[in-house]
């Protein structure tokens, strides 16, 4: 059942008390994942958006790591983040190396057991980013997958050239802060996503912002996600790339580059000493 947008106060801008942060588990070529799998990373969204406390939790993968070496933004975000988990077999295939109980959650897998526990406290939550189409269709899917009324603050989508720092970035925070919404799914893609979010807790928003990426499309039907036994083992990128290989073409070649650097380069750069994989 989707509620109508709840009446908040405007949202002031102002910087909150560093929240605690989880405990870090491995280190990815020096960016810390602090969340070991899906269970885990519900309980921590659930718990901060019940306490109305500014929180972000981004998914850790290849391509994030290849942005983040050039995006200064990107860095900031993801220095500031309160929750990262491992998204991707290469990312948990070096974590692993540091923390056996790391396990693959993606933004994608987190939609819909978010949606059922935030249904199950009364957690509103909102839809940012795709087509105005895409999100209908994503919010009645998850209206219609929870046990419980999942209540929908409210919804929507930028337009195509949208700058996470620009003046629709502050309307569009202005919006969510108002809405009563209690956790916001950013389907932007990465970097703006995460930068979104940054900006949004740098304001003391009380909402928790999880970066789900192309996640909206798949419940719509808008695209068309990897079948389970390609998610299973580790072949998802496969499955993307011969869908639109003119786009993801290149971005995985940079990721293999980036892949072969930190299993086979970085350990011979430290003698030796240690070994990621």
């Amino acid at each position: 059942m989707i509620q109508m947008p709840h009446d908040n106060p405007p949202t002031r801008d102002i910087t909150p008390a560093p929240a605690q942060l989880a405990p870090c588990l491995a280190h990815v070529d020096g960016w810390a994942i602090n969340i070991a799998n899906m269970r885990d990373a519900v309980a921590a969204v659930i718990s901060a958006a019940a306490a109305g406390e500014p929180t972000t939790i981004f998914t850790l993968n290849l391509d994030h790591l290849v942005k983040l070496r050039t995006s200064p933004a990107f860095r900031n975000a993801y220095r500031h983040a309160r929750y990262v988990t491992a998204d991707g077999a290469p990312i948990v295939r070096l974590s692993r190396a540091q923390s056996c109980a790391i396990e693959r959650t993606t933004g994608a897998d987190l939609v819909l057991p978010l949606a059922e526990a935030a249904a199950a406290r009364n957690l509103p939550v909102y839809l940012f980013g795709s087509t105005p189409a895409a999100l209908g269709r994503a919010g009645q899917r998850l209206a219609a997958n929870t046990d419980h009324k999942l209540s929908i603050a409210g919804s929507s989508s930028p337009p195509m050239n949208f700058d996470p720092e620009g003046p629709e970035a502050d309307a569009a925070i202005e919006r969510i802060a108002q809405s009563g919404a209690r956790i916001c799914f950013l389907a932007l893609g990465a970097p703006k996503q995460e930068i979104l979010a940054a900006r949004a807790v740098s304001r003391g928003v009380p909402v928790v912002f999880v970066c789900v990426g192309a996640a909206l499309d798949f419940l719509a039907g808008a695209q068309v996600r990897a079948p389970g036994f390609m998610q299973r083992h580790g072949l998802e990128w496969l499955w993307r790339l011969a869908s639109n290989p003119r786009r993801m073409t290149l971005r995985y070649v940079h990721c293999a580059l980036l892949f072969a650097q930190l299993t086979l380069l970085a350990p011979i750069r430290r003698g030796g000493r240690d070994n990621p994989i």
